[in-house]
C-alpha cells in the first residue's frame, strides 16, 4: 500500500527491508511488479485483512512526509529521513518482541537537565585531584567558554583548541549545559582510537556518574555486569542511555548501514549532542557523506555536532557546508595557541638521518617517545633503541601488532613511569598520537601530515611542566616510503609546503587551515573518489551500494588470536569460539585483549608458512612465537607494512 502512495512510496522500502536489511528504491518496482502480476489476488485479500484491523492503512499519507523529503533538490535530507524512520521502526520492533517473549520492561534514565548539577559538582572534585598543572588555569578559560557557547543554537559547533587545553572536559560541559539548555535527550561522545574511546569513558563516568554512561564499543564487555549496571547491555543495542561513549566507526557505520541491528541505534541521535573528538582522524575520502549527514542532522533533526580537534580540519571551506553557519565554542582560539605553546620544533629533514641514527639520539635521553608510520619501522628503531639503550633503562613498544590487553599494560606502566619520574624509552606507531595522555619532556616524530605531526606534539610538555618540551621530526632516510605514501598521499606533498625549517610549524593555525584546503583542493574531494560515489548512490537510494562503500578504516587486516595474557580463558574463549552452537557476541568482545593485527597479505603468507591457522572466518590463530616486548614478527618484504 504505501508503494502505491506516490512520493511516500519509498517509506515502502522500510516495510519491505525491517527483517532483512534497507533495499534499493528499484526494489520497489519489482515489488510492485510482482503484486501487480499472478499475485495479485492475493495482495488484495492482505490489504483487506489488515485494513480490517488498521483501517489508516487506506489513507493517503503522503501529507506527513516533510516538504523537504518530498522534494527532489535535496535527496540527501530525505533519504536520512528513510534511515531515521527506519531505525525508529526497527528498534520498535525488536523492543516489542522482546517484551512480547521476555518480559523485559527497560528503565528510563535520567534526564540530561537534571546531571548539570551533578556535572558541575563532580567536575571540582576533578579539579581538587592531587597533580595540578600550570595551564589547569587556561583550561578553566577554555571550559568557561564554551558553557557560555551552550546558549547558542542548535547546529555544528566548531572546537579548534590546542593539545592539552582540557577538549574532553569542556566538550562534555558545553553538551550537558546545551541539551539541557535545548530540551536534548542525550549526549554522544564519539572517539577515533580505542585506547581514547576507554581513556574518555573513564573521565566521563566520573563526570556524569558510571551509571548514567554507557560504553558502547569493541573493548567493553557488557556481559558480565553488575546488578545495578545492566541495562547498559540493553542501552547498547540502541544507545537509550542520556550519556554514550562509543567509537567514530561505530557511530558512522552504523549511519551508513542497511542492516536492522546496525541502524535500531541511529534515531537516537535525533536531538542528541554528537561529540565528534580528534575529528582530524575522518578520513579525506569519506567526507562528502558524513559532511553531508552531519549537516541534515542538525537542520532536520536538532541534532548538535561539536567538531572537536587540536588541528581543526578546514570543513566549512567544502561545499558541502556552504552556507551552515558555524558556531565556534571559543571565540578566538589563536591566543590559546600562543599561550598554550609549550614545545620547541626541531628538524631532521635536510640531511635525511637513517632510524638507527635517530635511535642513538633518543638512546642519550632518560624519556623520551618517538613515533614512526608503520609498524616495520617500529621494529626497527626498537632494535636499534635496545642495542643503544643503557641497561637500566626501559625500552618499550606499541603498535597493533601487540595484543590490546599486551598494550593495555604497556600503556599503563608507561603512565606510571612518567609520574613517577622514571627513566622510560617508548617506540610507538601512531596509536598514541591523538588524544592519549601521556608527557613526555621529548617527541622525536618521522615526517608525517601537519596534523598528525601536532598530535604528535602534544604528547611533550602535554601539562606544561617545563619551560619547553623538545620534539623533534625526523624524515628518515631508511624508512618505508611505500607504505607512509599509500596511506598519507597528498596530505605528505601539502605538509611539505607549508610546514619545516624554514616555513611554519605545525601549530601555526593560519597555516594548518591554508594546508587543509590545499589538500582538499587537490584530491578534489566532492567530485572524484569513493565519498563522491557514495553520495551518488544516496541520492538514487541505493542502500545496499552505500552500505558496500562506506568504509571509514582500512579493512585490509585481519585479527589474530596471539599467546599472550591468561592461556587459561584465552582457550576456554577459543572453544566457545568455534563451537557448533556458534557463539555469543560477548566472547568476540571477551578477546579482545588476545588479538593483534595483521595486513591480510601478510596473514595469508603466515598461514602458507605453517605460522598461523584459520579459527573463524577472517580470524586466525597464531602458531608462532609472540615477542614479550613487540608481540607478532613477520618480515614485510613488499615495505609496504601500514598498521596502526
Amino acid at each position: 500500500m504505501a508503494a502505491r502512495k506516490g512520493r511516500v512510496g519509498l517509506f515502502a522500502l522500510l516495510v519491505l527491508g525491517h527483517h532483512g536489511g534497507l533495499a534499493a528504491r528499484r526494489a520497489i518496482k519489482d515489488m510492485l511488479a510482482s503484486a501487480e502480476g499472478d499475485a495479485a489476488d492475493r495482495v488484495q485479500e492482505a490489504v483487506q485483512r489488515v485494513a480490517e484491523l488498521v483501517p489508516e492503512i487506506l489513507a493517503d499519507h503522503g501529507a506527513a512526509v516533510p516538504g523537504w523529503a518530498r522534494s527532489a533538490d535535496d535527496p540527501y535530507a530525505a533519504e536520512l529521513l528513510l534511515r531515521m524512520a527506519f531505525s525508529a521502526l526497527v528498534d520498535a520492533d525488536f523492543l516489542d518482541t522482546e517484551s512480547h517473549f521476555k518480559g523485559v520492561r527497560r528503565p528510563s534514565g535520567p534526564s540530561l537537565s537534571s546531571m548539570v548539577q551533578v556535572f558541575e559538582g563532580a567536575r571540582e572534585d576533578y579539579l581538587r585531584s592531587p597533580g595540578v598543572s600550570p595551564i589547569d588555569a587556561v583550561r578553566t578559560e577554555i571550559y568557561e567558554q564554551a558553557v557560555a557557547a551552550a546558549d547558542q543554537p542548535i547546529g555544528v559547533f566548531p572546537f579548534p583548541a590546542p593539545t592539552g587545553a582540557g577538549k574532553t572536559i569542556a566538550s562534555g560541559g558545553f553538551a550537558v549545559h546545551h541539551a539541557a539548555r535545548h530540551g536534548l535527550r542525550r549526549v554522544i561522545f564519539a572517539v577515533p582510537f580505542l585506547s581514547i574511546t576507554e581513556q574518555n569513558a573513564r573521565v566521563y563516568g566520573r563526570l556524569f556518574g558510571p551509571k548514567n554512561v554507557l560504553e558502547h564499543h569493541s573493548g567493553v564487555d557488557l556481559h558480565d555486569l553488575p546488578v545495578d549496571r545492566r541495562w547498559q547491555r540493553l542501552a547498547a543495542e540502541n544507545w537509550d542511555a542520556p550519556v554514550v561513549v562509543t567509537t567514530t566507526v561505530r557511530l558512522f557505520e552504523s549511519l551508513f548501514s542497511r542492516r536492522p541491528s546496525a541502524m535500531r541505534r541511529l534515531h537516537r541521535l535525533a536531538g542528541a549532542v554528537v561529540v565528534l573528538d580528534e575529528v582530524q582522524s575522518l578520513p579525506d575520502a569519506m567526507l562528502p557523506p558524513i559532511l553531508s549527514a552531519l549537516r541534515h542532522l542538525t537542520e532536520r533533526f536538532g541534532t548538535s555536532v561539536v567538531l572537536a580537534s587540536a588541528t581543526q580540519p578546514e570543513f566549512f571551506s567544502l561545499e558541502v557546508f556552504k552556507g551552515l553557519r558555524p558556531r565556534p565554542l571559543l571565540a578566538e582560539p589563536k591566543p590559546y595557541y600562543r599561550r598554550l605553546r609549550r614545545v620547541r620544533y626541531e628538524w631532521r629533514c635536510d640531511p635525511k638521518p637513517t632510524l638507527q641514527a635517530i635511535a642513538l639520539e633518543v638512546a642519550g635521553q632518560e624519556q623520551a617517545l618517538t613515533i614512526v608510520n608503520t609498524t616495520k619501522d617500529a621494529g626497527t628503531v626498537h632494535r636499534h633503541l635496545e642495542e643503544a639503550a643503557h641497561g637500566d633503562v626501559p625500552v618499550m613498544h606499541l603498535s597493533t601488532r601487540m595484543a590490546g590487553g599486551h598494550r593495555r599494560a604497556v600503556l599503563m606502566d608507561v603512565r606510571q613511569r612518567l609520574e613517577r619520574g622514571l627513566p622510560v624509552l617508548v617506540v610507538s606507531t601512531q596509536l598514541v598520537e591523538a588524544g592519549v595522555d601521556l608527557d613526555f619532556p621529548m617527541v622525536f616524530r618521522a615526517f608525517a601530515p601537519a596534523e598528525a605531526l601536532q598530535q604528535a606534539a602534544g604528547r611533550a610538555n602535554r601539562n606544561g611542566r617545563l619551560e619547553h618540551g623538545r620534539v623533534v621530526v625526523f624524515d628518515p632516510a631508511d624508512g618505508s616510503v611505500t607504505g607512509t605514501r599509500l596511506v598519507y598521499g597528498a596530505a605528505l606533498d601539502s605538509t611539505r609546503a607549508f610546514f619545516g625549517p624554514d616555513r611554519a610549524d605545525p601549530d601555526d593555525v593560519d597555516a594548518l587551515s591554508a594546508y587543509y584546503q590545499a589538500r582538499y583542493a587537490v584530491k578534489d574531494l566532492e567530485r572524484a573518489g569513493p565519498g563522491a560515489e557514495i553520495q551518488r548512490y544516496r541520492a538514487d537510494f541505493d542502500f545496499p551500494e552505500v552500505a558496500a562503500r562506506f568504509k571509514l578504516i582500512d579493512e585490509q587486516t585481519v585479527a589474530v588470536l596471539v599467546p599472550y595474557g591468561d592461556s587459561g580463558e584465552r582457550e576456554h574463549l577459543r572453544s566457545l569460539l568455534i563451537s557448533p552452537a556458534g557463539a555469543d557476541p560477548w566472547v568476540f568482545r571477551k578477546l579482545q585483549p588476545y588479538l593483534a593485527t595483521l595486513p591480510r597479505r601478510l596473514a595469508a603468507r603466515a598461514v602458507g608458512d605453517g605460522l598461523a591457522t584459520p579459527l573463524l572466518g577472517d580470524l586466525i590463530e597464531w602458531d608462532g612465537e609472540y615477542h614479550q616486548v613487540r608481540g607478532l614478527e613477520l618480515a614485510d618484504p613488499s615495505g609496504e607494512d601500514f598498521v596502526w
